[in-house]
């Protein structure tokens, strides 16, 4: 079965072919680096992640391109209240931050957070602010074409004309007169409203370094021309897949399609986009108090089960959090880790990945349909347990590797890590510690000291290690 996923320009899913045999080039929006990540910024990279994965297991070379957008106006207001604040150096906030450092230090909080939850470094994270002579020269072009112009204001902003492409509105199939006014800059400088700016002319309340100077004097881009600019520098003129989140529809991916292909670019071939993560049905909002950060999960639930959660479902569905999420999740994972556990103890080695399930692989393809992906994977691992159960050490292993497989794509393949923050050295430590008392208790029980046992089997249990007995020796899980 050919790889098949939902293009959004199209509204219809297709077969994927790359542009490149044998390669893939994947665009997806990152950060805009004003604030600490929330969950609907890592659910999306975890969604891409996935797709990656795949993309790869189906013998693909992909070159994954995700931006961060390091100059922006809440980036510069949120630096600027910092100053007008007052406070000294490292009061309320970080006060009296500037912008430059203020966008670095929640970069840095995005990439923990993406490392944390075990999302693939991309081949390049480019910054806007190092790729100014690419938006420039964009500029020029859509300028020289006929889809851009100087602001009519003096004011040194450039404004893409909407009416001049007969694309515009082609991706959330809209029409011009239907959609709303750009609030990106006064609209007396427009020719009409809608029209969105490509560069944003300095003013002097600007901080000093926060403008560049270009032909149309000092000033800044705006924020579609940043992606457009970046994507088409480090993955062509033509790519295969431009992803993100599904508020970035309009207008953001719409601009960004707009101005690039009116400058003569084919640019994305895909346009792939995950949904929204809600709180028990509803969005999630500050102002009502339902919301949850990816730091709070994680101060919930190790890392894994986290990941697990934020990507179980359909990419392009709704995401649903409810207070009881993460102990499922948990659950579910603990399932996998005990068999994989068990699997290595009966089979005497390790085992190592081999190849994913037909049904797996169908569903995968199939647009990245991980709910039914993971329904085999729970099947493989239920009928893992029944050849453990019938001491069948060759099916065991046949379901171990699979299993490592699966695990694999889905970006939970540290299996076993279910110790403290489902780190890998603690979770080889705990194995390895659990693994001495239960030697010591079968060397109890093989001298029918029974009382020396049951004092380990007790003490496990006090640390919340579940000692189960079988005719292939003892097993153990964590007590959920």
């Amino acid at each position: 079965m050919s790889m098949r996923f939902y293009d959004t320009r199209q509204a219809k899913v297709r077969d994927f072919t790359p542009l490149v045999p044998g390669r893939a080039g994947l665009y997806y929006c990152g950060a805009t680096v004003q604030g600490m990540p929330h969950v609907g910024h890592v659910r999306s990279a975890i969604a891409f992640d996935i797709l990656t994965r795949w993309l790869e297991y189906r013998g693909l070379a992909v070159t994954v391109v995700r931006n961060v957008t390091d100059i922006d106006d809440k980036i510069l207001e949120k630096s600027a209240a910092s100053f007008a604040e007052g406070f000294e150096p490292g009061e309320h906030d970080r006060g009296r931050e500037e912008w430059f450092a203020l966008a670095y230090r929640f970069e840095q909080e995005f990439l923990r957070a993406y490392d944390t939850l075990g999302v693939k470094r991309p081949a390049y994270e480019p910054r806007a602010t190092g790729h100014i002579p690419e938006m420039h020269e964009l500029i020029a072009d859509l300028v020289e074409r006929g889809h851009a112009y100087p602001a009519l204001d003096d004011s040194g902003d450039v404004y893409f004309d909407v009416r001049s492409w007969d694309g515009y509105g082609s991706l959330t199939r809209q029409k011009v007169d239907d959609l709303q006014d750009a609030p990106d800059a006064d609209p007396r400088g427009k020719r009409d409203p809608r029209d969105f700016a490509l560069w944003k002319g300095s003013k002097p309340s600007d901080p000093a370094g926060a403008s560049w100077p270009s032909p149309w004097g000092r000033g800044r881009p705006g924020w579609h021309l940043e992606c457009s600019a970046m994507a088409g520098k480090y993955l062509g003129s033509a790519f295969d897949i431009h992803g993100g989140g599904l508020d970035l529809r309009f207008p953001h991916h719409e601009n960004e399609l707009a101005q690039s292909t009116a400058a003569g670019h084919d640019f994305a071939n895909f346009w792939m986009h995950n949904g929204m993560v809600t709180y028990e049905g509803e969005k999630m909002s500050k102002s009502i108090g339902n919301t949850i950060s990816p730091a709070e999960m994680l101060g919930l639930a190790p890392a894994r089960v986290v990941r697990y959660f934020l990507g179980q479902a359909h990419y392009r569905s709704q995401l649903d959090y409810k207070p009881t999420s993460l102990e499922e999740a948990a659950a579910a994972v603990e399932r996998i880790d005990t068999f994989v556990r068990n699997a290595r103890a009966l089979t005497g080695h390790d085992g190592a990945a081999t190849g994913v399930p037909g049904a797996f692989g169908a569903a995968m393809d199939d647009d990245l349909n991980v709910p039914q992906a993971l329904a085999v994977l729970h099947e493989t691992v239920r009928s893992g347990n029944t050849a453990l159960a019938a001491s069948d050490a060759g099916r065991a292993a046949e379901a171990l590797g699979e299993v490592l497989a699966m695990t694999a794509v889905l970006g939970l393949d540290t299996v076993g890590t279910a110790g403290p923050g489902g780190d890998p050295a603690a979770a080889a430590a705990l194995e390895s510690l659990v693994a001495a008392q239960l030697e010591a208790r079968a060397a109890a029980r093989a001298s029918r000291d029974w009382a020396a046992a049951d004092a380990i089997r007790d003490s496990l249990a006090a640390a919340g290690v579940v000692v189960e007995d079988s005719a292939d020796g003892a097993r153990w899980t964590l007590e959920p």
